[in-house]
């Protein structure tokens, strides 16, 4: 592909030596999250969300467990400042969430920006200039002297105007376009910054650093961000928050090194929506914390109501297979998988495991409000035996024989196949029906009579055929067994009781026995019938009548 010579390698900021997030295996606890949907994400949104939209949108953030959020850029627009305004004098922001606001590091807009804010508990004002070496060159036409003090004036500026607004004020700092900036210098600036705000252990400022435009790779960025970590003044007293987007398909993973490297806070989006590719998906992070056994502080047990709220609210898609949230996430289609995974479920049940460790699911699909019913195993023309026992158990109660498994799986299979469409478990159920149980029949048996006599069970069996009845007598070892002989005789057939296997439907009193007969010809080819009822015999009796049927008269 023709285009990649205009490319270079090496970046304004190159790796530095500050590899001690290397050491680290995972993270011990989750950050402080901050949404930034209400700001960067519907800024990116064809259709920008309305005022009640917005109301919505953040009542749902509010109830997923955030925090932080960021409401808007209040001096952009008149219904971005509107918004704000709303969500202070309805009383719609709980005490324990502060929402944050972003402004320019210009003088007018961050003087709107604080009569916006006026009257809210707690708020964040988020201020930021780029410092790349491309916007200082090209855009701003301005040395690395001037665009610090572009920085240093704006934080004047708001720690002169907090003194006067009602509320809980705190301060964020951003140099814009960092990956496009130099290491040592964006740290010179934002130390300058935090000169000017002198953070205190009860009034900590937080620095953000943001990949405005992705194009490092995460290791590269993570030890950027240690060397940022380590090199800050007040370190103690100042929160570093990353602000990671995704235009290297890589956000997620820039976040996790990124806390592994010192981050204490990280902003981003539900499913990761914002400019370009997006910004840093929270839900995926989140949820890579909970399967790790960390707490992400935040809820998502209700993963589908929030994903059908948000996509009502934004007009935007989550894909199929977005991670956690997508439909088909937790889907197995392939035979191997369902196997595996039909197992593994049986084993945790047996074994009642503490730990997940089902294959090919890295959650319980349960955490985040799916069913293994309907979610888990779904049947198509690459299903297999497991896959299609696991769902007509989990649905209909039906624990099919091992030896039938295959047989049964490659029936379903060949539907679908033929059809070139999934199976439902209705349709399934209705396939397994129509040839182990509701076959056609030459014959059935509406009534056996047993009794007990010297060298077994002798049975008179009333053989119905094109509406005519016979009674038949045998003598056999049991029940089944002189049945079976009273069928032989009267039709002068050949076959053997080769397998059998029974279960309960349910646990009431209205419980239903399910019968499994196989029977074999000469040849050792194996024939299956099912049969139900109440009473185990007549289920039995049912099961192998199926079973002769469909052997010998179709």
């Amino acid at each position: 592909m023709k285009g990649f010579e205009k490319y270079q390698k090496s970046y304004f900021m190159p790796p530095v030596d500050c590899y001690d997030w290397v050491k680290k295996d995972s993270i011990e606890e989750a950050p402080i999250w901050c949404s930034v949907d209400l700001r960067d994400g519907n800024q990116a949104l064809i259709e920008p969300m309305s005022l009640e939209q917005k109301v919505e949108f953040f009542k749902m953030l509010v109830k997923i467990g955030f925090k932080e959020i960021e409401v808007g850029f209040p001096a952009a627009s008149e219904t971005e400042y509107k918004f704000l305004r709303t969500l202070i004098e309805r009383k719609l922001i709980p005490d324990d969430v502060t929402v944050q606001v972003l402004t320019q590091a210009r003088e007018h807009i961050i003087k709107k920006t604080f009569e916006a804010i006026d009257g809210a508990p707690n708020a964040i004002v988020h201020v930021y200039n780029s410092t790349s070496v491309a916007q200082r060159e090209q855009v701003f036409k301005k040395s690395k002297e001037q665009i610090k003090q572009i920085a240093v004036a704006g934080a004047k500026l708001l720690k002169e105007l907090a003194k006067d607004v009602k509320g809980n004020i705190r301060f964020e700092y951003s140099p814009e376009s960092f990956h496009g900036t130099e290491v040592e210098y964006a740290v010179e600036v934002c130390n300058a910054v935090l000169d000017v705000w002198q953070p205190k252990a009860d009034a900590k400022a937080i620095i953000n650093i943001p990949t405005t435009v992705e194009n490092a790779m995460p290791h590269v960025f993570a030890s950027q961000a240690e060397y940022v970590s380590k090199n800050l003044k007040y370190r103690e007293n100042v929160v570093l928050s990353l602000h990671p987007h995704n235009d290297r398909g890589t956000g997620v993973a820039t976040a996790e090194l990124g806390v592994l490297a010192g981050a204490d806070r990280i902003e981003g989006t539900l499913f990761g929506n914002g400019e370009r590719t997006g910004n840093m998906d929270i839900v995926t992070m989140a949820m890579n914390l909970h399967s790790h056994g960390v707490d992400s502080k935040l809820d998502f047990s209700n993963m589908q109501k929030i994903k059908d709220t948000y996509e009502r609210l934004t007009q935007m898609e989550v894909s199929m297979r977005q991670p956690y949230a997508g439909e088909l996430v937790f889907t197995a289609f392939s035979g191997s998988h369902q196997d595996a995974i039909s197992k593994g479920m049986s084993y945790r049940e047996e074994k009642n495991e503490k730990y997940w460790t089902v294959p090919y699911l890295p959650i319980d699909p349960k955490d985040v409000g799916r069913t293994y019913d309907s979610d888990v195993i779904r049947i198509n023309s690459q299903s297999g035996k497991g896959g299609v026992a696991y769902v007509l158990k989990q649905n209909f109660g039906l624990m099919i024989p091992d030896k039938m498994r295959e047989e049964v799986g490659y029936l379903m299979k060949g539907v679908s196949d033929h059809a070139h469409a999934e199976l439902s478990p209705d349709d399934m159920l209705e396939i397994f029906r129509k040839n182990y149980k509701n076959i056609d029949k030459k014959f059935d048996i509406p009534e056996c009579h047993f009794t007990q006599v010297e060298g077994g069970i002798k049975a008179e069996v009333t053989i119905e055929e094109n509406g005519q009845k016979q009674i038949v007598e045998a003598l056999g070892n049991g029940r089944l067994n002189a049945v079976s002989k009273a069928i032989r005789k009267h039709y002068d057939i050949v076959y053997h009781l080769a397998e059998y296997e029974e279960h309960s439907l349910s646990r009431n009193s209205n419980a239903q026995a399910m019968c499994y007969v196989g029977i074999t010809d000469e040849n050792d080819n194996l024939t299956w019938g099912v049969g139900t009822d109440e009473d185990i015999i007549k289920a039995s009796i049912h099961a192998l009548v199926n079973a002769v049927n469909k052997k010998f008269f179709q």
